[in-house]
C-alpha cells in the first residue's frame, strides 16, 4: 500500500524550527558556546537544506503513525518497516513525503466447527522405563583410572584420524574423544576394535558406516580408522536397588519406577496434546481463504526458525555451522529449506488472529496482572534475567499469548473429541 502525506508550510513550519534549535545545540560555532548561538547564524553556518531535512525526519516520525492509523483500519495493521521517500522538500514551501508499507492479508475462516479430531492415545512401555532407569545409572557411575587393558564397558580416551579412499576425511579428526566400549556411538563395531588394548597403543583398523547413515558421503562406505588409546578408565554402575532408590528420596525402587512411569506419561501426553493441537490448526488453515502473505513476514518467520534451531543444537553443546556443514547446506539453503515451515506457522497464526476478532475474544487487564504474578513467582530471588513488567510492550506481548491460549482453547472445545 502507498499513502502520500501533505504538510502544509504552516504546518511544515514547527518542525523546522525544532530542528534549527536541535542543530544549534549540536554546532559548534566559534565565539558561542554549544546552544548559544543565534539561530540565523546557526542556519548560515549548516546551511538551509541541512535544517529541512532534519525537520522532514523530525516531521514523519510525528506524523506518520497518525497518518496510517487514518488510513488503515484497525483490523488491517501494517506489518514490517515502512519504506518512506521524500517527494518534495523545499524553503517556503509544503513538504510531502510517501510511505509504502505491506499489510496483513484478509483471512476467511471456513466452517472449522465441523472439523472433528480424536485426541492421540498415550501408552506406556516397561521398556521406556528401564530405559531411563539405564541413564540415571549411567549419570551416577564411577570413573577410575587404570593401567590394563581396555575390556568391556569400559570408558577411554582417544585420538580418532578417519580416512575415506586413503583421504584424511573431512571432520574425521579429533583428540581427547570419550568412547565407552558397547556404546557404538560413532559407528558399529568400533569400540570392539579396542579391547585388548592399552594406553599409548594405536590401533588400525576398517569398519563399514550403515547404508542409512545421515551424512551421505559415508553412508554404506568402509572408512579406516587410526585411533591411539591416551587412557583408560574402569567404570563401576551402582546397582538398580532399592538404595538406588533412597538417592531420590524415594522408599524403594518399586517407587522410583512409578514415579518414572507418571513423568514418562505426562511428557508423552504434552507431546501428544501438541501434536494433536498442531493437527487441529493446521485442519482449520486448510478450510480458510487467506490472501497473499507479505513476504517480509515470510522471512522474518524463517530467520526465527533458524535461530530457534540453532540455539537448540549450540544447547545441546554443537555447533550450528558444523550442522550445516554435515548436511552440506548453507545458511540461505537452510533458510530455503524451512520457508514452508515458516508459511505454515504464519498461516496459522493469521487464522487465530482472525478467530479472535470473529468471536470477539478478549484478555483483561487482570488476566495480564495474574500471568505476571504466576511467572514472578516461578522467578528466583535476585534472578538477573528477571523480567521489567512495567514496560508496555512486554505487556501487549503478554496479551498477544493470553488471546492465543484462549483462541485455541475455543477451537479445542468445537474440533477435539474424546468420545
Amino acid at each position: 500500500i502507498e499513502l502520500t502525506v501533505e504538510l502544509e508550510q504552516s504546518e511544515f513550519t514547527p518542525y523546522t524550527e525544532k530542528a534549527l534549535r536541535q542543530l544549534a545545540r549540536e554546532t559548534k560555532i566559534d565565539g558561542f558556546r554549544p546552544g548559544k548561538a543565534p539561530l540565523e547564524v546557526v542556519k548560515q553556518k549548516v546551511g538551509e537544506m541541512a535544517v529541512l531535512e532534519k525537520a522532514a525526519y523530525l516531521a514523519i516520525d510525528a506524523t506518520l503513525p497518525k497518518a496510517i492509523q487514518q488510513e488503515l483500519p484497525k483490523e488491517t495493521p501494517p506489518v514490517g518497516q515502512p519504506q518512506v521517500d521524500i517527494v518534495k522538500l523545499a524553503p517556503q514551501n509544503p513538504f510531502v513525503y510517501k510511505v509504502t508499507f505491506s499489510v496483513l492479508p484478509k483471512v476467511e475462516l471456513g466452517d472449522y466447527k465441523k472439523i472433528k479430531i480424536k485426541p492421540r492415545p498415550v501408552k506406556i512401555d516397561k521398556e521406556e522405563i528401564e530405559h531411563t532407569l539405564k541413564h540415571m545409572q549411567e549419570a551416577a557411575v564411577k570413573e577410575f583410572l587404570v593401567d590394563r587393558e581396555v575390556k568391556m564397558g569400559d570408558k577411554v580416551t582417544i585420538d580418532i584420524k578417519m580416512f575415506l579412499d586413503k583421504v584424511p576425511l573431512e571432520g574425521g579428526q579429533s583428540k581427547d574423544t570419550m568412547l565407552v566400549i558397547g556404546n557404538d556411538y560413532i559407528v558399529p563395531g568400533l569400540g570392539k576394535k579396542l579391547l585388548g588394548a592399552k594406553a599409548g597403543e594405536t590401533r588400525e583398523f576398517s569398519l563399514p558406516y550403515p547404508k542409512d547413515f545421515y551424512q551421505k558421503n559415508l553412508a554404506g562406505k568402509m572408512v579406516d580408522f587410526q585411533i591411539k588409546v591416551k587412557a583408560v578408565y574402569q567404570r563401576e554402575l551402582p546397582p538398580l536397588n532399592d538404595e538406588f532408590a533412597k538417592r531420590f528420596g524415594l522408599k524403594n525402587l518399586e517407587d522410583l519406577r512409578r514415579l518414572l512411569k507418571e513423568n514418562i506419561k505426562k511428557e508423552k501426553q504434552r507431546e501428544a496434546d501438541e501434536a494433536t493441537e498442531r493437527e487441529m490448526l493446521e485442519e482449520v488453515v486448510k478450510q480458510a481463504k487467506i490472501g497473499d502473505i507479505p513476504t517480509v513476514l515470510v522471512e522474518d518467520e524463517a530467520h526465527r526458525l533458524m535461530e530457534e534451531f540453532r540455539l537448540r543444537v549450540e544447547s545441546a553443546g554443537g555447533k550450528f555451522e558444523d550442522y550445516l556443514q554435515s548436511i552440506k547446506r548453507s545458511r540461505d539453503q537452510f533458510l530455503l529449506d524451512i520457508l514452508p515451515q515458516a508459511v505454515q506457522n504464519i498461516k496459522i497464526s493469521l487464522v487465530l488472529r482472525q478467530l479472535i476478532l470473529d468471536e470477539n475474544i478478549e484478555v483483561q487487564d487482570q488476566e495480564v496482572e495474574d500471568f505476571i504474578k504466576q511467572v514472578s513467582q516461578n522467578q528466583r530471588p535476585g534472578d538477573k534475567t528477571k523480567e521489567d513488567w512495567s514496560d508496555p510492550q512486554k505487556r501487549d506481548q503478554i496479551r498477544f499469548i493470553l488471546l492465543n491460549r484462549k483462541a485455541i482453547k475455543k477451537l479445542k472445545e468445537s474440533i477435539i473429541n474424546s468420545q
